[in-house]
């Protein structure tokens, strides 16, 4: 355990502890007040210890409920960003605060940065524990530039060259409706949206929604610099589904009708090996802690992934997103588009 002294208008202490992520105790402070005051005086340090290590983990704040967490929030991250293009379940507690959330407790949420795949994405997430689980639950987090750095070099050229697509399916029986996912009451609302933000629609003769979308996989931090792997490539695969329910959606729906499905800009399937290739890569720069009631978790969403460990017994995380980010600004290796890369955009 190496403790790291700070400089600021108060004293921070920063712990490193292995399979931990980065973590600062705050001491004397005994009322939701007096953390805002807390976040206040110390919000230029607890930037440098993002930019540092991706990710910071904040105990012994009180913070019990939802206006407890939006009074902090506000401190430290007063810009929100809008949830776009809403992919999961979450409960929407008013004010820019959402649950982590809404999956079944048995299911592990797989390492992703929020948003990769639209245009404007939070640049910084911060969760709080307001029910601690008795058993797993927690919240962890990897750092991208490793992640990156521990790619094999042929398969970061891949994605450095052409990119990423995202291909979705939306239905009210197995994934999110489009009028959900796009807060939209009308085609004429989503196809415009599309047009808007660089996304390829097409309505099936049933009527329901298929999107595809060329994003980038590997960006810069648009404030240090630093290069990282940044997408939903591995976590919505095809082959990141359980082997059964995969099974079972393709003999139902086909391939083409998945939920959520994945691949190179250019179109290439990837393969169970590279997808295990990446997941090892995320797991090996994975940290985690043990929530508590108060604690809060501030993430670099450019910089860190995160994800969710299943749990048993009550769990309330909630989140907020703010500081949005373009990838526009984001020096991508790869631009935005609406269809995939061909041979003449190489």
């Amino acid at each position: 355990m190496s403790p790291t002294a700070l400089s600021g208008t108060t004293p921070l202490v920063c712990t490193i502890e292995p399979g931990a992520p980065a973590t600062v105790d705050a001491e004397d402070v005994h009322s939701i007040e007096q953390a805002a005051e807390w976040l206040r005086a110390n919000a230029d340090a607890l930037r440098d210890l993002l930019h540092e290590h991706a990710a910071v983990y904040v105990r012994g704040l009180p913070v019990h409920d939802v206006d407890d967490f939006a009074l902090v929030r506000d401190t430290l991250m007063p810009e929100r960003t809008p949830y776009r293009e809403k992919a999961t379940p979450r409960s929407d507690f008013g004010n820019g605060v959402f649950s982590s959330t809404d999956l079944p407790a048995a299911q592990p949420i797989h390492m992703h940065n929020e948003n990769s795949y639209t245009l404007t994405f939070p640049g910084l997430l911060m969760f709080a524990c307001l029910i601690a689980p008795p058993e797993g639950g927690a919240t962890p987090v990897a750092d991208c530039r490793k992640v990156l750095a521990s790619l094999p070099a042929e398969l970061v050229a891949k994605m450095r060259e052409v990119g990423w697509l995202l291909n979705r399916s939306y239905s009210e029986h197995i994934s999110t409706s489009w009028q959900t996912a796009f807060a939209a009451a009308t085609k004429d609302d989503v196809e415009a949206y599309c047009a808007e933000n660089m996304v390829s629609c097409q309505w099936q003769s049933d009527g329901h929604l298929r999107t595809t979308q060329l994003r980038p996989g590997i960006i810069s931090h648009p404030v240090t610099g630093a290069e990282v792997w940044f997408n939903h490539m591995a976590f919505w695969n095809e082959w990141a589904l359980d082997e059964e329910l995969r099974d079972a959606l393709v003999d139902e729906f086909g391939v083409e009708d998945l939920p959520f499905n994945t691949a190179f800009g250019d179109g290439t399937v990837l393969s169970r090996e590279e997808l295990a290739t990446i997941q090892a890569a995320y797991e090996a720069a994975t940290t985690r802690r043990r929530w508590g009631r108060g604690d809060l978790l501030l993430v670099d969403n450019v910089l860190s992934t995160h994800g969710r460990d299943p749990f048993r017994g009550d769990r309330k995380i909630v989140v907020a997103m703010g500081e949005p980010v373009s990838v526009l600004d984001c020096a991508p290796t790869v631009a935005p588009s609406a269809t995939p890369v061909s041979g003449e955009d190489r």
